[in-house]
C-alpha cells in the first residue's frame, strides 16, 4: 500500500494501523517509507495508532480520541512533555518501560462505553481517576490550556466543578500517593 502512495503521490495518505502485527524490523522499515513519502512528495500522513511510540517517532501534530471524540490535542513533543488528559496519561503509562521495575503492565480499568448508548457526562468518566462529580452529570468542552494544546476535561476550567470538589479530589489523590509509598 505504501508502495503505491508512493508511485501515486498523494496529497493527504491515511494510514490505519500500518504496523500492526509487525515485528520491530518491519516496523521500522515501514515508517522509514512513511516518512521519505512525507518528506520527498510533501505527503500528509493521518496515523490511526494506538501505538504511541510511533506516534512519536512519526508524527508533528496529535489528537487523541476516546469513545469518537477527541480528547487532547497538542504538538506531539508538547503532548509527550506535558500530558494533559486522564486517557493520555493513561495511555503513555501503559507503555512497557525498558528498566522493567513494573512486574504488570499498566491498564485503563474499566470498558469502552457503548457508543449507542453514550454515559450522560464525560464518555471517559466511568474509567477516569480523576473524575469529579461534574463529569458525570455534563459533557466538557475543548479547553485551550496552552497554545496548540487542548484538553477536554473539567480539571483545566475553573468554573466546571466547585472548588472545594477540585480541592477534595487532589487531596484524595496525595493520600492514595502516600499509601503506594509504603
Amino acid at each position: 500500500m505504501i508502495g503505491m502512495a508512493m508511485v501515486c503521490k498523494p496529497k493527504v495518505m491515511i494510514a490505519d494501523e500500518p504496523t500492526t502485527a509487525l515485528d520491530v524490523t518491519i516496523e521500522a522499515q515501514i515508517l522509514r517509507l512513511m516518512k521519505r513519502l512525507r518528506d520527498e512528495q510533501g505527503t500528509s500522513i493521518i496515523m490511526i495508532t494506538h501505538n504511541m511510540g510511533v506516534v512519536a517517532e512519526v508524527c508533528d501534530y496529535v489528537y487523541v480520541m476516546y469513545a469518537g471524540k477527541v480528547m487532547e490535542q497538542a504538538e506531539v513533543f508538547e503532548l509527550f512533555e506535558k500530558t494533559s488528559h486522564p486517557y493520555t496519561k493513561g495511555l503513555l503509562r501503559s507503555i512497557p518501560k525498558l528498566d522493567g521495575k513494573e512486574e504488570r503492565l499498566y491498564t485503563i480499568e474499566g470498558v469502552v462505553p457503548n457508543l449507542l448508548h453514550l454515559p450522560k457526562g464525560c464518555s471517559f468518566c466511568g474509567r477516569c481517576e480523576e473524575a469529579m462529580d461534574c463529569c458525570f452529570e455534563s459533557r466538557p468542552d475543548m479547553y485551550e490550556i496552552r497554545k496548540g494544546h487542548q484538553v477536554r476535561c473539567f480539571k483545566y476550567k475553573d468554573s466546571a466543578c466547585s472548588k472545594e470538589e477540585m480541592q477534595q479530589k487532589e487531596i484524595s489523590a496525595g493520600k492514595e500517593n502516600e499509601a503506594d509509598e509504603w
